[in-house]
């Protein structure tokens, strides 16, 4: 079976099959082997956009010739490398970038340099900006599908089976304690149930289930769904989630669970990190209470807080967030659906802790996701309140709007320059609110449309003073985690900001640090699977490492991966007694002190895929799809 966004991919890039050939014989005076690297966004450019390669060389290439090579051959363009930015570790001492921003016919082709360096780039594509992001955004929904649980599954390549039907009758835990390396720290204690959580999806390359990444990769997907871009399985998939996240959210006794599953465990207890293994085999297991893996097959139900109790408002902001979205795409088809979303946003939102939030809830251990701010969550849930009350003329609306502009008002001057992430939602927060502001008939909000922007190019200015820093021009460095899913999030923003203010003044930097993702970085390497000619083939991803087959060979199309991490954290992975089946140590020549990468479906801070990545991934692509 071929994907149809594969098969876009195939299409772009099988002209240059025939054009390798008469490179070939186009190169045969070439005296001398290349010892440079050129980095490009191996995905490619659309019309119009900033088009900026990158040279890696091991010695100063001032003066090097830049020429762009076509399918047959034949040379389209011819330039310079640009002004030296450094070096990038001591085997290449020279970065340097190659403008190609002047390259407007489309096609396939190839950078090749020449002079004091010698280096070519793998193939890239210069087209039209749906046809390039548009089967990029459809394969992150293929993500989703193969990440299912429950009963509801796709028929997709994954061939994936019905699993953890157990939840359906699942048990309430008490808040678990746990050691410092993460482990439980003292057994289990049942509070209530049993409840129905059946379905959602897998937060990434385990089988836990999380309210708090789950809501916030439905904002993403719905915001995309709302704003009419195009994206085929996006429907159906949002619907998927959200079916599991309302089964999460008890409305007669006020209870929002949390999460679903148990990480690590204890002694004499085996976590979902204990066992690598496909979903499906764990409700076959023949358990019983005090059995080893009971808690694989029957998983354990937390809870954000007693019923009834006030809710850490990170998550409540969310949640709401998400049903009021929802709210706002059913709307116009489905109004009473769309109303009982809303009804269930505003329930949350009651509940929301604003006066003394304490520790904030996301998950168990909480150093799975250490989140440590809400007010952006608080705006945001308000804002999509106002935003879905107004098109279901609910009375409500005039309310929501002015407490979303002073939870707004706090979050600006709270300050923060992070991108848009699972952990930071503010720019997304300004964004939605501003559009509602300037055509709300409210007047005398705590915030004005204007103070938004600001607050949304003060955050979009310190990425680009970040990367102008950088040897690859990356806001985020050169590594770290969450790397990947932090420079989608920094073009995410800056399409964002395009299309709310009409303003492309940091298109550039959107390209920039989208090309840092698709292989402008040291390594060369994508950082979602299936994109251009490197990317990771062994994502430590359960799902994709047991499923693979003649009939798979892509790892898991559209998957955002963690990317370049620290040197310390991979090397500890690394030690890992057990061989790793799939693994490759290509990249290591490109390493820095600092910060390493390996394609090793063992190191999961370099290639884990999640949903909170993907999801970044999906709205950024989208929007940029829809954006030129």
């Amino acid at each position: 079976m071929t994907t149809p966004a594969a098969a876009v991919r195939r299409r772009l890039f099988a002209p240059f099959a025939v054009g390798l050939l008469l490179l070939s014989g186009a190169c045969t005076d070439s005296p001398a082997a290349p010892d440079g690297y050129v980095r490009v966004d191996q995905l490619g450019y659309a019309f119009g956009e900033a088009k900026i390669a990158v040279l890696l060389a091991p010695r100063d290439a001032a003066g090097a010739r830049a020429t762009v090579v076509g399918p047959d051959g034949k040379k389209v363009l011819s330039t310079t490398v640009g002004a030296s930015r450094g070096a990038w570790n001591t085997n290449f001492r020279d970065v340097r970038p190659v403008d190609l921003t002047a390259l407007a016919k489309p096609g396939t082709y190839r950078l090749r340099i020449d002079g004091p360096v010698r280096a070519e780039s793998p193939p890239f594509h210069i087209g039209d900006a749906d046809e390039l992001f548009g089967p990029l955004a459809r394969d992150s929904v293929e993500y989703f599908q193969a990440h299912r649980d429950g009963a509801n599954q796709v028929s997709t390549l994954w061939r994936r089976q019905p699993s953890h039907l157990a939840d359906r009758a699942a048990t309430v835990y008490e808040t678990p304690a746990f050691d410092n390396r993460g482990r439980l720290s003292r057994d289990l204690a049942a509070a209530d149930g049993p409840v129905d959580v059946e379905g959602g999806w897998f937060d990434a390359g385990d089988f836990l289930k999380f309210t708090h990444t789950t809501a916030y990769a439905l904002i993403a997907m719905l915001i995309a769904q709302r704003d009419g871009m195009a994206v085929d399985g996006l429907a159906a998939e949002t619907r998927h989630g959200l079916d599991w996240l309302a089964k999460m959210w008890d409305p007669d006794s006020g209870t929002l669970h949390t999460q679903v599953g148990i990480g690590s465990g204890g002694q004499n207890i085996l976590g979902d990190h204990d066992t690598w293994r496909l979903p499906e085999t764990d409700d076959r297991l023949a358990v019983e209470p005090g059995d080893q893996r009971y808690y694989q097959r029957y998983r354990p139900v937390f809870r954000a807080a007693a019923p009834g109790e006030p809710l850490s408002p990170n998550l409540a902001g969310r949640v709401a967030a998400a049903f009021a979205l929802a709210a706002q795409v059913e709307a116009a088809g489905d109004p009473d659906r769309a109303q009982e979303h809303l009804d269930t946003a505003a329930q949350i939102l009651d509940l929301a802790r604003t006066d003394d939030p304490g520790e904030l809830v996301t998950a168990e251990p909480r150093s799975f996701y250490p989140e440590d701010s809400w007010t952006d969550d608080i705006a945001l849930g308000a804002t999509e309140l106002a935003r879905a009350g107004d098109l279901l003329r609910d009375t409500r609306a005039d309310g929501w709007l002015r407490t979303a502009a002073r939870w707004a008002k706090t979050n600006v001057e709270r300050g923060g320059d992070a991108s848009l992430s699972v952990y930071d939602v503010s720019a997304l927060a300004d964004a939605e609110l501003a559009r509602t502001l300037v055509t709300t008939r409210v007047t005398g909000t705590a915030i004005d449309a204007a103070t938004l922007r600001r607050d949304m190019q003060r955050r979009l200015d310190a990425g680009v003073i970040a990367a102008s820093r950088n040897a690859m021009r990356a806001a985020a460095g050169n590594g770290g985690y969450d790397y990947a899913a932090r420079q989608l999030g920094f073009t995410a923003v800056a399409e964002l900001y395009e299309h709310t203010f009409a303003d492309g003044r940091y298109a550039g930097f959107a390209t920039a640090q989208r090309g840092v993702v698709l292989g402008v970085n040291g390594w060369g390497t994508s950082m979602v699977v299936g994109v251009g000619t490197t990317y990771p083939r062994c994502p430590h991803d359960q799902i994709a490492t047991l499923t693979a087959g003649p009939a798979t060979p892509l790892g898991m199309l559209g998957a955002v991966v963690n990317g370049p991490n620290s040197a310390d954290r991979v090397h500890e992975l690394l030690a890992d007694p057990q061989s790793s089946p799939c693994a490759t140590d290509e990249f290591a020549r490109f390493d820095r002190d600092d910060v390493h990468y390996v394609d090793d479906m063992r190191v999961s801070a370099n290639n884990e895929p999640s949903i909170d990545f993907t999801a970044t991934g999906l709205l950024a692509f989208a929007l940029m799809a829809k954006q030129h």
